[in-house]
């Protein structure tokens, strides 16, 4: 995937922003004159790595769906506008072997709902910015399920298939929806089997070949897209398989209704 340079003067969005992923964005987009806003949790240190990175900072719980509108009125406030939302903010589970229906369920608010309120939040400014982008990190978790980690891989999955099904619904706003699907990347989300990839000889990503192809997505990505970020591979869009038409009785393929289509008045 190759990637024009985005317009200098635009305003990005990056919740999990001080994180490894945001980091590394962060510090791309700025050398190309963006104005990048990150959001995160509040903590010193949090604000400190944004301090560092010479970026706003915003407190957000991605997970409370008032929290996200409010940072992108704050966004347009303080700089007129939003052209890119990088939705980046997640968390992993921790137990390996049992199933924890509570943390299950506090993977899913972060990683999927947060998806979802962010999107929500972000779509009302990139229609008045005149269009933009929306980039969801994903993980290669969501197409290839994680036995370890099953709120992380419904999480993920779900995702994939949200930014799936909205990007038909704003494309004709001239905004894109786009996931991105890392592989194992080296960011503090691995920390507790880190020490098994390098035993094993692994390859993972840098959390700099992440944000090349997530600012490709922005500039360049396919709407409803799955970019899979691979070490040795690049960015490369995954090909979902299509599931068998429905047949009328006389055995012709039946065509999707249009009032179920996009854009569809009822």
């Amino acid at each position: 995937m190759t990637a024009p340079t985005p317009k200098p003067g635009s305003v990005a969005l990056i919740t999990g922003g001080t994180g490894g992923f945001g980091r590394a964005l962060a510090t791309k987009l700025k050398a190309l004159d963006i104005t990048v806003v990150l959001a995160d949790l509040d903590s010193e240190r949090n604000r400190q790595v944004a301090d560092e990175l010479g970026c706003p900072f915003v407190v957000l719980d991605v997970a409370d769906r008032a929290a996200n509108a409010a940072v992108v009125a704050q966004v347009e406030a303080d700089h007129g506008r939003l052209d890119a939302a990088f939705l980046n903010a997640g968390i992993a589970g921790k137990s390996r072997q049992a199933l924890d229906v509570d943390e299950f369920l506090k993977v899913v608010d972060v990683d999927l709902f947060g998806v979802v309120y962010g999107t929500e939040a972000a779509l009302p400014a990139l229609r008045r910015a005149g269009g933009g982008s929306i980039v969801v990190t994903a993980s290669l978790a969501g197409l290839a399920p994680l036995a370890t980690d099953p709120g992380y891989s419904v999480a993920k999955g779900g995702a994939i298939t949200f930014v799936r099904s909205m990007a038909a619904r704003v494309i004709d706003e001239n905004i894109t929806m786009t996931a991105i699907c890392p592989g194992f990347a080296d960011t503090a989300i691995i920390d507790g089997i880190r020490q098994t990839f390098i035993d094993n000889n692994f390859p993972i990503l840098s959390a700099e070949e992440v944000a090349d192809a997530m600012i490709a997505a922005w500039t360049s990505g396919e709407p409803g897209a799955a970019y899979i970020v691979q070490p040795g591979i690049g960015a490369v869009p995954y090909k979902f398989k299509g599931v068998p038409a429905a047949k009328t009785p006389t055995g012709e393929t039946a065509g999707v209704p249009g009032a179920l289509q996009p854009g569809s008045a009822t």
